[in-house]
């Protein structure tokens, strides 16, 4: 596939980075030249130096044949004019755009149209990272939290802790621990090194541990890995940004919510904003204003602001003055695998966080979500198998019987609003959603063509 990036930043480089291992034909565009440069040196793609949304450099990049255009610029403007260039001289077939003000997302089913803006896709980066931290708030324990189908059925993440019913045993046990619980284990990873789960692994203290459930077993299943843990009630926001707010304004009905920003005029706008949060201006790493608002009887610090050092700082002080648990945001990617696990319990990364739906429109195939796990060593996949037993590789046939690429496992089946936990013997049907895993990236075009309904298959 072809395909022109728009925007050399966090997210282009780090989408740049997982398309570029995946045999496409990737061209970058953005206006710092030491930026491509630095890109161009990891990896095997074109660079342009340019403003996005001019057609000389649009033309430079190659829209004349393109087939996809993903502007994630740091403008909306950038991006929505880089789209509007781009059908109307080189009828880019897809065109995908980031877009951040919430001025403009209000309005996206009259705005974003062939007629008016021609976006086809629409990425709202603070929203997603904002349902993001709503589902880790709402299954407390959880690392990851990722919805498939619909939310019929969730992928979760949690870390075995010493003690808990299911650490020492053989997945195999998982079964009688829970007979009336349908679950399945669907990756491992032990010091960074993923594991593929088979009946003999032992789970251990500390595996990062990845199972799939209906939605309404995740607690269950949680509780066989790790000390239960209670709900959350108390919640402190530091940072009043378009996550912060977009959060306290998601929260603020079920929990108490305080947000702390430093500006005045955005402390002003968030109390007219906000219904029950409270908001108070002040500074996150203030020792003494977080006691006077008794951090140490927060169930969640949350870490929200722009600045990852500012972040860090303010989450390892609220954890160390008696909170509960922190979360934190963190723009750069190789900070995450640092700071998480310590004093800092989640790191979000925005940019994987983004990277998912920005893959789920790349994927050949009727791909219709996938989410990056463990900051993009590995990815679940929910695909949609159409055809028959003669067009299809996988309808009519027990899973046991497709031939997965090396590295990948199916996790779950949804067939109209039944969720069905792998087994052996388990048949696809055409319309069913399966849920993968693949632990080596180098494999999705593997797991694609596995959906891609062709030629006659005997």
């Amino acid at each position: 596939m072809k395909i022109i990036m728009l925007g050399a930043g966090q997210v282009g480089a780090t989408l740049a980075e997982n398309l570029a291992s995946e045999d496409n034909d990737i061209t970058v565009v953005d206006t710092d030249a030491e930026r491509l440069r630095n890109l161009q040196d990891r990896l095997d793609i074109r660079t342009v130096t340019g403003m996005a949304s001019l057609p000389n450099i649009l033309a430079q990049a190659g829209a004349e044949d393109a087939d996809l255009l993903i502007a994630v610029t740091s403008s909306d403007e950038v991006n929505m004019a880089a789209c509007q260039v781009a059908y109307t001289l080189f009828r880019t077939p897809t065109k995908i755009a980031r877009i951040r003000s919430p001025q403009y997302t209000q309005h996206s089913e009259k705005l974003f149209t062939p007629e008016a803006v021609p976006v086809d896709v629409l990425i709202s980066p603070e929203q997603l990272v904002t349902n993001y931290i709503q589902r880790l708030i709402e299954t407390p324990g959880a690392l990851q939290v990722l919805d498939f189908a619909g939310g019929k059925l969730q992928l979760v993440a949690v870390r075995a802790y010493h003690g808990g019913p299911l650490v020492g045993q053989e997945l195999r046990f998982l079964k009688q621990h829970m007979p009336s619980v349908h679950t399945r284990v669907a990756a491992i990873f032990r010091k960074d090194r993923p594991i593929i789960p088979e009946g003999s692994t032992v789970i251990e203290a500390d595996d990062e541990v990845f199972f799939i459930a209906g939605r309404t077993d995740i607690r269950a299943v949680m509780s066989e890995l790790r000390s239960k843990e209670r709900s959350y009630k108390r919640i402190i926001i530091a940072g009043g940004g378009n996550i912060g707010y977009r959060l306290a304004l998601g929260l603020e009905s079920r929990y108490s919510v305080k947000l702390l920003e430093r500006n005045e005029a955005r402390c002003q706008w968030l109390s007219e904003h906000l219904n029950h949060a409270v908001v108070l201006r002040g500074d996150a790493s203030d020792q003494d204003l977080l006691l006077d608002e008794n951090v140490e009887d927060t169930d969640i610090f949350l870490a929200l602001t722009n600045d990852d050092e500012a972040n860090i700082m303010a989450s390892m002080l609220a954890k160390r003055l008696g909170s509960r648990k922190v979360m934190t945001l963190i723009n750069n990617s190789a900070y995450v695998d640092l700071v998480q696990g310590g004093e800092i319990d989640v790191a979000i990364s925005p940019s994987q966080t983004t990277i998912g739906s920005l893959l789920t429109h790349v994927r050949r195939g009727d791909i219709v979500n996938v989410h990056s796990l463990r900051r993009g060593a590995a990815e679940a996949i929910e695909a949609i198998a159409h055809g028959d037993k003669r067009s299809s590789r996988v309808v009519g046939r027990a899973i046991e019987d497709i031939d997965l690429p090396e590295g990948c496992t199916i996790g779950a089946i949804v067939r109209n609003e039944e969720v069905l936990i792998a087994r052996d013997d388990l048949v696809i049907e055409s319309d069913d959603h399966v849920i993968l895993f693949l632990i080596d990236k180098r494999r999705i075009s593997d797991v694609e063509r596995l959906f891609q309904v062709g030629l006659t298959f005997f």
